[in-house]
């Protein structure tokens, strides 16, 4: 993922990891959301527990929209599950939504290990697939 080259995950328990190394050979999901969006805020813990299913094959990162570090820190804290974030203000936030063209959210682009778009539609996929195991294998065939 050369667009995370060098760049800094972090938890909501404040500890970070280089995100090649936290993202080596899965598949991601990017998570374009914000706390003052009534859809993200149902969408979340729908998505919480698909990855509560599957988080061995899949690592959420969320890319906040949020107005404010502390609404991101209160949206994480609510109803997140344990995955990823990118740093409040980070340029990468912009790269990332630019890159997959996000104009709406929720929005949740999956990506192969390597980068590579598998949907730009996760959302859909994770509200409405048969199961998380099966939309897994989905993901990974395409």
């Amino acid at each position: 993922m050369t667009l995370l080259a060098g760049v800094q995950l972090e938890k909501f328990d404040k500890s970070k990891v280089d995100a090649s190394e936290a993202l080596a050979g899965k598949i991601v999901g990017f998570y374009f959301s914000a706390h003052w969006c009534p859809p993200c805020r149902a969408f979340t813990p729908i998505l919480k527990d698909f990855y509560g299913e599957v988080d061995d094959d899949l690592e959420i990162v969320f890319v906040s929209l949020d107005r404010s570090e502390s609404d991101l820190k209160s949206y994480m804290k609510e109803c997140h599950g344990d995955w990823y974030h990118i740093p409040y203000g980070s340029d990468t936030i912009k790269e990332l939504s630019t890159k997959y063209g996000v104009s709406g959210i929720p929005a949740l682009i999956i990506v192969k290990p390597d980068g590579t778009t598998i949907t730009q539609d996760g959302r859909n996929d994770v509200q409405n697939g048969k199961s998380p195991k099966a939309t897994i294998a989905k993901w990974k065939s395409a």
